[in-house]
């Protein structure tokens, strides 16, 4: 039933999508050519040519908003970041579509010419979807939230455990009430949580109550999440609760073992729980990989007069190399050189081995003192970042040596081998990088590896753009 209602509830929104998009498309046509909001010198165009380009909208639009994670109903977000997603995949979008027609150049009817499509149109049709998709998703969910409140269609829920999972299950289903569940209540067989309420829900009884509650209570569906060493009274309770028709969700007790976001899988017909799942597949992973080559060829073309002179400054300064390479541990573990300014002496680690950097460390260059500051020494690694080997965005990369130290002390810190390292990332943001708490750093990592999404890579590097203009005002 859960599958379901993020079914409806999906093709709901896709549906308010399509006509949103129709409607902004004809609205964009009107604004442009009719009520000419922007004056125009030449005659209006033909529509015919301009319609061709509405099934390519509406292949493209839906397909942008599906890899920004749009139509993932379960999921559970602001309505301002669901607007800012909206506008990230529209801009996303738009640019899909002005390429599209740089290329695409239909011939004028009687006429020898090609058609060449209004800038201007397809901006105001880029802000009017935007207006109206937005505007049209917060209407549907305010009415199904409206209808369900109300109780149309409502599903009533009994959990049987109210321990840590039992709880934890409750509270996120009650997290997302416009689905229409409402948690009846509890059994659990511990005599101490006789009398007691978890989020608004009675425990009703204990295990042994299964028929009066069924009895007393219309349910719908029932969530085991007893834990692995209540097996058999798992079993019975599958076999009482299959004799009627109730939906029945076995939450196994493997939480404390999933260290990122758990999935089903299908290994010749029998299911696979993956502990380790990341957001970073498919859709999103060719749309995180487009956003770095893109950011950092830019960055790379932009810096490109710059890099002569910071090359000349540096090997002025002692005569050594200009770049400095070093082994770092990246994606599935795998090892690669990354690439930075020189900002130490030569052979600064030669007598004491791979240790931390320290402020005011009395190994770097005058220079290199004010390239680590600024962390302009990082650049050279948007050729890693195009090479592969890293992300603009995600953890930063370890020296195997301080790797192979962590991973025996630290629960969990080889989950961030999961996703490629980054220049940046969501724990530097915060404030946790160079010789900071390590723990620290795990716990922002694995943050954002849970809760990745494009609009979380383009927040982070805002927020790295203005905590270095900080640092460097001050």
């Amino acid at each position: 039933m859960l599958h379901k209602r993020h079914g409806e509830t999906a093709a709901l929104l896709l549906t308010g999508d399509l006509i949103s998009i129709v409607a902004a498309f004809f609205a964009a046509w009107a604004l442009r050519f009719e009520i000419q909001i922007i004056p125009m010198k030449l005659q209006a165009p033909d529509f015919e040519p301009y319609l061709h380009l509405l099934p390519v909208v509406l292949l493209v639009w839906p397909v942008v908003f599906y890899s920004h994670g749009l139509y993932q109903v379960g999921r559970s977000r602001s309505r301002v970041d669901e607007a800012l997603t909206v506008l990230l995949a529209v801009l996303l979008a738009s640019v899909l579509l002005l390429a599209f027609t740089a290329g695409y150049r239909p011939t004028m009817a009687d006429s020898e010419g090609y058609v060449t499509f209004s800038r201007a149109f397809l901006a105001l049709f880029a802000a009017v979807s935007l207006f109206l998709i937005t505007a049209v998703r917060m209407v549907v969910k305010g009415i199904l939230r409206s209808r369900r409140a109300a109780g149309h269609g409502t599903e009533h829920i009994l959990v049987v455990g109210a321990g840590n999972l039992g709880k934890e299950i409750t509270q996120k289903i009650l997290a997302h009430r416009e689905f229409g569940f409402r948690v009846v209540g509890f059994l659990d067989d511990d005599p101490g949580k006789g009398s007691k309420s978890f989020y608004g829900a009675p425990v009703l009884g204990t295990l042994g109550d299964v028929d009066k509650v069924l009895e007393e209570h219309r349910i719908d569906q029932v969530f085991i999440t007893l834990p692995l060493d209540a097996y058999k009274k798992t079993l019975r309770l599958v076999q009482r609760f299959s004799l009627e028709c109730t939906e029945i969700k076995l939450v196994p007790d493997i939480l404390q073992y999933a260290t990122l976001n758990a999935a089903m899988e299908d290994v010749g017909g029998s299911p696979v729980i993956n502990l380790s799942q990341v957001p970073m597949r498919g859709w999103h992973s060719l749309a995180k990989r487009g956003m770095d080559i893109a950011i950092a060829a830019a960055a790379i073309l932009v810096l490109l007069p710059f890099l002569p002179l910071m090359a000349a400054l540096i090997w002025l300064e002692d005569h050594g190399p200009i770049f400095y390479s070093q082994e770092r541990m990246g994606l599935d573990g795998q090892s690669f050189m990354i690439w930075k300014l020189r900002t130490m002496r030569v052979n600064a680690e030669a007598s004491t081995g791979p240790v931390w950097a320290v402020k005011d460390d009395p190994r770097r260059t005058r220079l290199g003192s004010f390239l680590r500051a600024t962390s302009i020494d990082e650049l050279p690694q948007l050729w890693n970042v195009l090479q592969g080997d890293m992300s603009i965005v995600g953890p930063r990369p370890e020296r195997p040596a301080f790797v192979h130290e962590f991973k025996h002390k630290i629960p969990q810190y080889m989950m961030r081998h999961r996703v490629k390292a980054g220049m940046t990332g969501w724990a530097q943001v915060h404030g946790w990088r160079g010789n900071t708490s390590i723990k620290k750093r795990i716990q922002y990592d694995l943050y954002y590896i849970q809760n990745w999404s494009l609009l979380l890579d383009v927040k982070i590097l805002w927020m790295t753009f203005r905590t270095s203009a900080w640092r460097n005002a001050h």
